[in-house]
């Protein structure tokens, strides 16, 4: 049974400026899923968004408010017995809410590894990699500081693939930014993330100066909501198209891949709603000849190594991951950070996710979190009857 759920809001700042189309980044909140049960077992899942409601409909205050007001009583008081149960019942009287979803699955797949004695890996396909390469993405805003950062990302063999966020300055100004690393960094693979910026006559101008200079990869440059158009510029380039933000659930990628709309799908096991969710996002990507490529939230440690669970299992990751997250922060809510080395990240092998919390950390940032913000009222803390 279980006993307790606390959802934890944890901010950490990054070491540097994180800037997106949307926003500009200069800490991550980590929101947290810590269950425990009455035999003695915990797990941990996270639901880290980015840049807040800036970037997506569900924000760390939203997220832990509907966790601890609808999510928490239904569980406590159903008290499902498998991961797979509590998702079925999550998903019949919750409509949406894809990243908090994904932190419960997280958390109770975490529990049923650490029960069976087995990394989440082999509970929900069986992993045919133990490490994923993962890229660095470049967001100062500054070439001269880019192209330096890259240099020494690959001189301490930490990374080799970058992706450049644009899409907030004129299509020039960003091309030449591009192009420039590119230069500068010819046998390095260079992804570009307009995040949804451009207009379609303007992704049409803004990809051509792109592919032109050896571009390898072309995220997500228009508007979510326009299907048709990302279709019609994949068909019309050679650079691979990869679609990010439109890739939301099964279903929604299931008509995606039906209608040939991307050479590649961006996998984020948070807008899937869940681990078992971005499975078969991948299985349905490979079944429709789609290329993956393991994406990424931001997350903290936590929701890196259930994205690694999951990437692992995939069996084929053409462009390989993103899953820096960790990173960016200037802490670890880890007793052992995850193992980063060799231009990769050894995904891990013990049970569950295979990681050890620093409770004590975790539970002192988010109670000084709750200190600094306003009362508007006590929340009530749900705990299982006995």
């Amino acid at each position: 049974m279980i006993r307790s759920i606390n959802t934890l809001l944890v901010p950490i700042p990054t070491i540097r400026e994180h800037k997106l189309a949307c926003t500009v980044m200069r800490e991550q909140v980590l929101v947290l899923v810590h269950i425990q049960t009455e035999d003695g077992f915990e797990g941990w899942g996270e639901a880290t968004t980015i840049g807040g409601l800036s970037y997506a409909e569900e924000s760390p205050h939203s997220i832990k408010t509907n966790i601890d007001t609808y999510f928490t009583p239904l569980l406590l008081t159903e008290q499902p017995t498998t991961s797979a149960k509590a998702m079925q019942l999550l998903n019949l009287h919750i409509s949406g809410n894809r990243f908090a979803k994904c932190a419960i699955e997280t958390a109770l797949l975490d529990i049923e590894g650490k029960r069976l004695g087995l990394p989440v890996s082999e509970l929900i396909g069986g992993r045919v990699r133990d490490r994923i390469e993962v890229a660095w993405t470049l967001a100062s805003g500054d070439t001269a500081t880019d192209i330096a950062e890259a240099k020494q990302m690959v001189a301490q063999k930490k990374h080799r693939i970058f992706k450049l966020k644009i899409g907030s300055n004129p299509i020039l100004d960003d091309v030449k930014h591009v192009l420039a690393i590119k230069q500068a960094l010819p046998e390095c693979r260079i992804t570009v993330d307009v995040n949804q910026a451009w207009t379609e006559l303007e992704a049409m101008k803004g990809i051509g100066l792109l592919q032109a200079g050896g571009v390898d990869l072309i995220e997500q440059p228009i508007s979510m909501r326009n299907k048709a158009a990302l279709k019609r510029l994949k068909e019309h380039f050679e650079v691979a198209i990869m679609a990010d933000e439109i890739v939301q659930d099964p279903q929604n990628a299931f008509a995606l891949a039906a209608d040939h709309c991307a050479d590649v799908f961006a996998v984020k096991i948070n807008q899937a709603g869940g681990l078992k969710a971005a499975c078969l996002i991948g299985q349905m990507a490979q079944l429709a000849g789609i290329e993956l490529y393991g994406g990424t939230m931001l997350e903290g440690p936590i929701g890196t190594a259930a994205s690694a669970h999951v990437f692992s299992t995939y069996p084929s990751l053409g462009f390989d991951t993103e899953l820096f997250g960790p990173l960016l922060l200037t802490d670890d809510v880890l007793a052992q950070p995850l193992d980063y080395h060799d231009f990769g990240l050894t995904v891990p092998t013990g049970a569950g996710l295979g990681i050890e919390v620093d409770k004590d950390k975790v539970y002192h940032y988010a109670e000084h979190n709750a200190a600094a913000l306003p009362k508007l009222s006590e929340p009530e803390k749900y705990t299982a009857k006995s």
